[in-house]
């Protein structure tokens, strides 16, 4: 038994959009949240990120646009730890496979593993220059 959960909380849920506009206009209009950077592969906006507030955030990227679109809406879960280097022991100990450790374009540590069911799972580990505590309205130039 871990005497202290391994994550914090949720830190964000990836989320694809059909159209990027209408569903930023939705979550500004009727939620009253505006993006707190956008996702650019070049000069192409692909997707961005919106800030619901106590380091919670959702992560949407434009259908067509991820790696990751295997699935339909819900991409995945990410999880906020303080420790991705103890989380990620921990997990290989019980025999889960689990990526190494890199840093995002966003400048947080990251890990990937998935559940039995075969959900994905991110591990977030913030660092001071994580885009997601920087000014508002900044663009997170994409790699990938």
């Amino acid at each position: 038994m871990v005497s202290q959960p391994l994550v914090k909380q949720v830190a964000h849920t990836c989320i694809f959009a059909r159209d990027l506009d209408a569903v930023e206009a939705f979550y500004r209009d009727v939620l009253g949240v505006s993006p707190k950077f956008d996702f650019r592969r070049g000069d192409d906006r692909i997707g961005f990120y919106l800030d619901f507030g106590n380091r919670t955030f959702v992560e949407v990227f434009k259908k067509g646009e991820s790696r990751f679109e295997e699935t339909n809406q819900i991409n995945h879960i990410c999880f906020e730890t303080d420790d991705i280097d103890g989380f990620m022991a921990n997990a290989k100990a019980k025999g889960v496979s689990v990526t190494d450790k890199k840093l995002g374009v966003d400048h947080t540590w990251q890990c990937w593993l998935a559940d039995p069911s075969g959900v994905k799972l991110e591990i977030f580990q913030y660092t001071p220059e994580s885009m997601q505590f920087g000014p508002d309205g900044t663009v997170c130039q994409v790699d990938w």
